[in-house]
């Protein structure tokens, strides 16, 4: 049986998220009114008219512009929402996720290369951007843990961060070489691509990334065991009767499959992955079996919440949707660092 506090997260979150979504389907700078709205999502899903005449125009701004657009923001969300608490969970600190590890860079330079080269891979068709882009992430993070092992004897948190921003930092460069060989055109379209947008993507991408986040959350949904029994150490979690070594592959594919996904229909995202799960543990504590699903939603709801703000708040132009996650993101996270800092010092 779940406590009262967690029932009313759940319930909470789920409100969240619905809400966010019906005023993102709602509200736009495009003006359309509320009952011509319903009678588009109710006749695309059911059949059913409840009204005679909606301009066509309509139609096109709110079942192949507005709805897909919001229900990309929500999966990109959950997805590194998901992903950012499994790292910070299997590496037991708050400061870890994929942009801080090194996954966000090495996605972004596998989606980077698909974009500039224009190539397919035989079989996969246009599922080629998120598969390199994974791919790419997940080859990523295992060069950080490669560097850590030659750099340190042991796998501390912190050198993990230092090996995936010293990547990170990287990679970066040769993507602005990717760029500057470039036309201004391509330059353009690429620059932008990696400020994180969901703009104008349509169905077919949330085609593909629907499957990933699907399979990716689902795959660490199942591993609330096994971070809870690593949270105590990956010894004491052994003799628990954890196996850690498959647990470990489990998690960071999971989290790999879902940060490259998401990366690659919406370019480099932060501060998702950062502050969702740490504001959600606050509030539900360490259990992952809570922790995860609630910063899933969570994550969804934020990052439609930013994605109106972005749309609108200098409306008809747009914001990258990753400027608004920084600038709401940022400071939050030093808020809840300096909080837990200070809960710390006066612990002890």
């Amino acid at each position: 049986m779940f406590s009262n506090k967690i029932v009313l997260c759940y319930a909470g979150s789920l409100l969240l998220l619905a809400g966010v979504i019906t005023f993102g389907l709602f509200y736009s700078s495009v003006v359309i009114p509320v009952p011509h709205i319903v009678h588009i999502v109710v006749e695309r899903l059911t059949g059913v008219q409840l009204l005679e005449e909606v301009p066509s125009s309509e139609y096109a701004i709110i079942w192949d512009i507005r709805l897909p657009r919001v229900l990309l923001a929500a999966g990109v969300g959950a997805s590194l929402a998901i992903a950012g608490a499994a790292f910070q969970g299997l590496l037991r600190n708050p400061l870890a996720d994929p942009y801080t590890i090194g996954v966000s860079s090495g996605a972004s330079l596998g989606a980077v290369a698909v974009i500039f080269f224009q190539f397919t891979i035989v079989g996969l068709g246009a599922f080629t951007l998120p598969f390199i882009s994974i791919v790419s992430g997940f080859l990523t993070l295992m060069l950080v843990f490669g560097l850590v092992r030659l750099s340190s004897r042991s796998m501390a948190v912190e050198t993990i961060i230092l090996a995936g921003i010293i990547l990170s930092a990287f990679i970066g460069s040769i993507i602005s070489l990717i760029i500057s060989l470039g036309s201004q055109e391509e330059m353009t379209q690429i620059i932008y691509w990696l400020y994180g947008s969901v703009a104008m993507r349509g169905w077919s991408y949330v085609g593909l990334l629907a499957p990933f986040v699907f399979a990716g959350g689902l795959l660490l949904l199942t591993q609330y065991r096994e971070l809870n029994a690593m949270a105590l150490g990956e010894e004491a979690a052994g003799h628990v009767g954890v196996h850690v070594q498959r647990g470990k592959i489990v998690i960071l594919g999971g989290a790999s499959m879902l940060t490259g996904a998401a990366v690659a229909v919406s370019g480099t995202i932060g501060f998702v992955g950062l502050v969702i799960p740490h504001m959600v543990r606050l509030v539900t504590g360490p259990d992952h079996q809570h922790v995860l699903p609630i910063s899933m939603i969570t994550g969804a709801a934020f990052l439609v919440a930013a994605d109106i703000i972005a749309r609108t708040i200098i409306a008809p132009s747009e914001l990258p949707i990753g400027v608004i996650t920084a600038l709401i993101g940022a400071p939050l996270f030093a808020v809840l660092l300096i909080r837990n800092r200070i809960g710390k010092g006066k612990a002890a």
